[in-house]
């Protein structure tokens, strides 16, 4: 009785033993490439929504907006990019603005959402042209900027996500970074 107990217990936690340390490794080998890929499309995003700039420096603020991750300043004077994230409908709407040094947006990625395919969609892949309407505004007159017929919890998170990085800018303007 103790066989057919304990024989089926230590082969079945042989057998996972030896997966984890397997899946353990090749972790370690495939997350360089990951760290890698993931940094070239953070540097390739920021290019996309700030055109006119060929490199990127981290800049720091204390007391950041709600939502607000990540600051870069463009070199040449070109503008700031601000990574932002907000509550949409089906969670975390992450985007990224380009903002020009006049304080008007540039443009507007979504970097990843999780909102309702086909409803939600609509404010975040730019199908309704929802995005578009970002470009060329200012802080004075994000709030003008209506929301998508049918996905207004996500449009209002593209919206919040666009207003924080305004935020943002005003911020580092003041402090002069």
């Amino acid at each position: 009785m103790m066989k057919d107990i304990f024989k089926p217990v230590i082969v079945l936690a042989s057998i996972c033993l030896a997966v984890t340390m397997l899946l353990a490794f090749v972790n370690e080998l495939t997350l360089p490439v990951i760290v890698k890929a993931e940094e070239a499309a953070a540097a390739a995003a920021r290019s996309e929504v700030l055109k006119n700039a060929k490199s990127f420096e981290a800049v720091t603020v204390s007391d950041l907006p709600e939502g607000v991750t990540e600051i870069y300043k463009g070199d040449n004077g070109s503008g700031y990019v601000v990574l932002t994230q907000s509550k949409g409908y089906g969670g975390t709407v992450r985007l990224i603005c380009g903002i020009h040094t006049d304080g008007t947006i540039e443009a507007v990625k979504i970097l990843s959402h999780s909102e309702t395919s086909g409803v939600g969609t609509k404010a975040v892949d730019n199908s309704s042209g929802y995005r578009d309407k970002f470009i060329g505004i200012s802080k004075n007159t994000v709030e003008q900027v209506d929301t998508v017929t049918g996905a207004t919890i996500s449009s209002k998170a593209v919206k919040t996500g666009v207003s924080s990085a305004l935020q943002a800018y005003e911020l580092i303007k003041e402090a002069g970074a």
